[in-house]
């Protein structure tokens, strides 16, 4: 599983890693360029809000509200004020804090929800800068006003302004300021050039941070940890330094030989860890500082936000949302290149259990020997939490689970526990809810607050088989849900509650054919028992739907009831019902739908048959994936002429699947059987991504004009890059090929490309 480090970089004694969550989903023009960006903690929504146009204070830009998979949850043209700050509170509201010190706040699906303000001097004299906290309090707002004044709301649902003193000497805007949260109280931390001071309630304290280089003559940035405890400031001489945010103790100091000021700084100290991290961004460039000299860099090809979280930061930019963090401890000990840690062995003696080989008796004796067995299973648990990859989760747990075979006494309490967490956590990661909780994120929120996110979400179904399979107590997990389902019918009224415990009631008190007829001359109460019977009883649901000859929900009673069955003739009969309801409804897109369901599952069943792949139940596209990754292509391709399957689809499928089995003879011969419907950049791409240039060049001429450039960087040509855009006469490729240039190996089509990029600029 060497793949598993692919993307670890060293730093002093620990690694960091960038993980990538998505592909985001929106379709954003000019990336995060020109916006007002806000995400919210723990996964949450990202809020975007175009700047404000001052030039045309007629033209509406649009609030926008996305998942942390960049899908859409909410938007809305803006018509109120000029917006300085977004932020989401811990409930996941979002805060939208304008000039005049208004303060609006909306849900994650852009409903009103109600406004306040920071109070009469900020109206008056306007906010110059804003910051959104969290506290223990809750969620804070702090203002920096026109007037160089702080003003402080610890917590927006118990507002009590608070009016700190004023900085000494301040003339203008602070280089930097943070709030910290201390003893139980809110303060701000100014830097007014080199100098520091601590604003609380009644006093402004000068502070002087321990061992700062005294290269420093002003203080730039600065951010504080996600738990408030620590600190890391950046200096005008390109120095950052690390320690307690109360001041008393240094825990590093680091040149980052560049002197220009961030867009971005946050802590990236993972709970536990021993080393002090930060990490600073720039246009194009990422670096990570720790407690040695060196640093890591990582290239940013888009504009970018930094989101901080307890164990790492999320990088967003207009197309990808990744994680960056120190590799867990766990995760290094097992996966660390010639790792002797009993985690690493156990893993290698399961791999080698697998190929039925002795080595497995070599390797499990050693860790017995030492008396380790259960540290090892231990370790291979805490991974898998740690992991994003369902296939690495699933080869610690099966090693684990290997391990514990040989242990008499093992407690299995860890063991199934992370099995249901890690069930969870990629149920909800995945890219159609988009909540890329870690592990410890999750155990920090609990559980009751997951599912409270997902019923704000309206993602009611998912909570619902959440708190079943959690065995959440019913008052607090399925009829808590069930409750607010029903409530967000568009016609229920606010005494819905109500009207859903009356039902309940009478239902126990009615015989079944006086509560039935009660029901159908009370829509809302009909409305909020079927909801009801959906998840608690089904049949009941099936006579409500004879009863009143609905024919469209008795077909999809069927489709649904066709899932619960084992048996693969049971499953088509159900849908053979579905289909007859369906036509009843004449509904005939949904009885074609089915009975093309039909169809696939009587070509999966024949296939399981004749080749012993196991296919029934999936997906069309898992189906054809899965055929693809086995080599029997001749049947994919049946599949993809019998149902239609677009090209693009298809090429895709297909592209992905030989680029998985590293079969480049016949992904070569795939490129030529006919021209790409999807280009050949994607092959490119795919090339490089399973880490093969020599094949990823093949395709590089013949991709279009276009994309030349993206396609000879990704394969390491700066010279090919250069000469497309040169060709193009397109400043910004220019400028992208420019940023890829040493200055020292490259510096004659450094030259170049400047003369090239001077000359476009003048026509």
């Amino acid at each position: 599983m060497a793949f598993v480090t692919a993307n670890w970089n060293p730093l002093g004694d620990a690694f960091y890693r960038k993980i990538e969550l998505y592909e985001m989903g929106w379709n954003l023009k000019d990336g995060l360029r020109d916006c007002l960006v806000a995400a919210a903690p723990y996964g949450g929504p990202i809020a975007l809000l175009k700047a404000h146009n001052r030039c045309s204070p007629s033209a509406r830009p649009q609030l926008e509200i996305f998942s942390s998979s960049g899908l859409p949850l909410a938007s809305f043209p803006w018509k109120s004020g000029v917006v300085k700050q977004l932020g989401w509170t811990v409930s996941d509201d979002l805060l939208c804090v304008q000039e005049d010190g208004t303060v609006l706040v909306y849900d994650l699906l852009g409903g009103f929800k109600r406004h306040f303000s920071m109070g009469n001097e900020v109206s008056q004299s306007q906010v110059l800068e804003t910051k959104i906290f969290h506290s223990p309090y809750g969620t804070g707002v702090a203002i920096l006003t026109g007037a160089l004044r702080f003003t402080l709301a610890t917590n927006i649902d118990d507002i009590k302004l608070r009016r700190l003193p004023e900085v000494p000497g301040l003339q203008g805007a602070p280089s930097c300021w943070a709030v910290l949260t201390q003893d139980r109280q809110s303060k701000v931390l100014v830097a007014n050039g080199s100098h520091l001071f601590v604003l609380d309630n009644t006093a402004c304290t000068p502070v002087t941070p321990p061992g700062l280089s005294p290269q420093a003559s002003s203080i730039v940035h600065m951010c504080v940890s996600f738990s408030y405890k620590y600190l890391a400031l950046l200096t005008d001489s390109g120095h950052v330094w690390m320690g307690t945010s109360n001041l008393k103790e240094k825990l590093s100091e680091v040149d980052t030989k560049i002197k220009a000021p961030p867009k971005q700084m946050a802590w990236c100290r993972r709970p536990k860890s021993q080393q002090p991290s930060a990490v600073v961004m720039w246009d194009g460039l990422l670096l990570v500082v720790g407690e040695c000299k060196e640093t890591i860099q990582y290239h940013l090809d888009d504009d970018s936000i930094l989101v901080p979280e307890l164990d790492g930061v999320r990088i967003i930019s207009g197309t990808h949302h990744e994680l960056l963090q120190e590799v867990p401890g766990a995760c290094e000990e097992i996966f660390k290149i010639a790792s002797m840690a009993p985690g690493a062995l156990l893993l290698e003696a399961h791999k080698e259990y697998e190929k039925e080989s002795q080595k497995a008796d070599e390797y499990l004796r050693e860790i017995k020997e030492q008396s380790l067995l259960s540290e090892a299973v231990r370790q291979c648990v805490e991974a898998a939490g740690h992991e994003h990859e369902p296939e690495t989760q699933k080869t610690l747990l099966r090693a684990a689970s290997f391990g514990k075979c040989f242990l008499s006494n093992f407690p299995p309490e860890q063991f199934v526990s992370m099995c249901r967490d890690l069930r969870v956590l990629n149920a909800v990661r995945d890219y159609t809810v988009g909540i890329p909780l870690s592990h410890t994120q999750f155990k920090q929120m609990t559980i009751q607050v997951l599912i409270d996110r997902l019923v704000y979400r309206k993602l009611y179904p998912l909570a619902i088989e959440v708190c079943r399979y959690l065995k959440t107590p019913e008052y607090q997990g399925v009829s808590r849900v069930l409750k607010y389902w029903a409530c967000y019918k568009p016609y229920c009224m606010p005494s819905c509650m109500l009207v859903y415990t009356v039902v309940m009631y009478l239902k126990n008190e009615l015989n079944r054919g006086d509560f039935f007829m009660m029901l159908r001359n009370q829509p809302v109460a009909l409305s909020l028992y079927k909801q009801f019977c959906k998840h608690q009883e089904q049949d009941t649901l099936k006579d409500l739907f004879n009863q009143d000859d609905d024919h469209e929900e008795l077909g999809n009673f069927y489709v649904k009831a066709s899932y619960k069955e084992q048996r693969l003739e049971a499953r088509i009969a159900h849908l053979q019902s579905a289909v007859d309801e369906y036509y009843k409804a004449k509904n005939e897109f949904s009885a074609k739908t089915t009975e093309d369901e039909m169809r696939l599952l009587r070509f999966q069943r024949k296939l399981e048959e004749e080749k012993g792949e196991q296919l029934v139940g999936f997906s069309l596209h898992d189906t054809m994936t899965t055929l693809l990754s086995v080599g029997l292509h001749k049947h994919a391709e049946q599949l993809y002429k019998d149902f239609r399957v677009p090209d693009k689809r298809f090429w895709w499928l297909r592209l992905k699947a030989l680029a998985e089995k590293e079969d480049w003879e016949e992904l070569e011969k795939f490129s030529k059987s006919k021209k790409s419907p999807i280009g050949y950049l994607p092959f490119v791409e795919v090339c490089i991504k399973h880490h093969n240039k020599y094949e990823a060049r093949k395709y590089v001429s013949k991709v279009t004009l276009e994309q030349k450039v993206k396609a000879h960087l990704a394969v390491g040509d700066v010279e090919g890059a250069a000469e497309a855009a040169i060709e193009r006469r397109n400043e910004s490729e220019i400028g992208t090929v420019l940023s890829r240039c040493s200055a020292t190996t490259d510096h004659l089509l450094v030259e170049r490309l400047n003369r090239a990029k001077a000359t476009v600029a003048k026509k």
